[in-house]
């Protein structure tokens, strides 16, 4: 694959991407927000197997904000999660890419590395709920008495929906993964962009 047919699939795999997120971020704002998971944590994870470049999530990060804040100023939704605490969704989304990342480099069209991904979509997906929910929490200044025992139970309540949106995302990105390079002739047309 040439480096323009590479740079080509890296501009629509980030364009849906960008989609996927605007579709389904903010349950009162975006279209499908109100009937599907949120899908960010996906699309970070996603941009970091595909994309790979600091550029890719420097852009995924700045469309999740630009997107958070034109809810909150002309959506209606609530600004309740837009505190200094926000800025603990760098490392939060950082995790999920920088797995994607990792996980790219060790990725074969085979069942055998099944069990590599789900381990690390639970890793990325921990780490990253325990920066987001965690920031949240402790730095918000909304809870009056932190304590560990109390946020242990929010993330027990939170953790597994936050895996299985992500798991269920990556699954469904990988089932088209290979069926557009299956229809594509798996060849040198593979969308991958490695």
């Amino acid at each position: 694959m040439n480096s323009s047919t590479l740079s080509r699939n890296q501009i629509l795999i980030g364009l849906g991407l960008a989609a996927l997120m605007a579709a389904t971020r903010g349950q009162q704002f975006a279209p499908l927000g109100q009937h599907l998971p949120d899908a960010t944590l996906a699309v970070f994870f996603l941009a970091g197997f595909y994309l790979r470049s600091g550029w890719g999530f420097a852009a995924m990060f700045g469309l999740a904000t630009v997107i958070d804040l034109v809810a909150v100023g002309w959506g209606g939704v609530s600004g309740v999660c837009l505190t200094s605490a926000y800025a603990f969704l760098i490392p939060a989304y950082g995790a999920v890419w920088a797995a994607g990342r990792w996980y790219a480099g060790r990725h074969r069209d085979a069942a055998s590395t099944l069990p590599l991904l789900a381990g690390v979509l639970v890793a990325g997906g921990l780490v990253s709920e325990l920066f987001a929910s965690g920031g949240f929490y402790w730095f918000s200044g909304l809870f009056a008495a932190p304590a560990v025992s109390e946020f242990a139970g929010r993330l027990v309540a939170y953790l597994p929906q936050t895996l299985l949106g992500l798991i269920a995302y990556v699954g469904i990105a990988g089932i088209a993964h290979l069926g557009i390079k299956r229809a594509l002739g798996a060849g040198s047309h593979g969308i991958a962009a490695r």
